[in-house]
């Protein structure tokens, strides 16, 4: 069973995909970067706020799909600099702070609205 995943207290999707699917027990939530669901529009601030505000429409997605942070298993970080690398960990352990999923950070050439930091996680439900 394969089940589209989509809420307003996210940002909608930006090209043809879906916020998340859930399938068999799993949440697969695409890429999320800093976008203001209210407004649509990239929030400003350095990487710490880009990947708070993430993790926050990301939270929103898995919420919706019967889930949250504390089900993530496996997540991938990708940053604009991995200069940046200690100010997204550090916002990033504030939402894993126990038992932590497992994970990949690259450094990425170019973002999705020149964003500095994009995350995307599967999650049990």
């Amino acid at each position: 069973m394969r089940e589209v995943i989509s809420t307003k207290n996210a940002p909608q999707a930006l090209g043809p995909y879906s916020q998340a699917i859930r399938a068999n027990g799993f949440v697969f939530v695409s890429g999320q970067v800093a976008i203001d669901p209210a407004t649509q529009q990239v929030i400003a601030g350095d990487t710490a706020a880009q990947t708070d505000r993430v993790l926050k429409n990301v939270s929103a997605i898995l919420t919706a799909a019967g889930s949250s942070v504390a089900n993530v298993v496996r997540s991938t970080v990708f940053l604009k600099s991995m200069n940046d690398f200690g100010a997204m960990n550090e916002v990033y352990g504030k939402y894993f702070s126990a038992n932590p999923p497992a994970r990949t950070t690259v450094e990425a050439a170019r973002l999705p609205k020149d964003v500095l930091v994009e995350i995307d996680v599967i999650a049990l439900v």
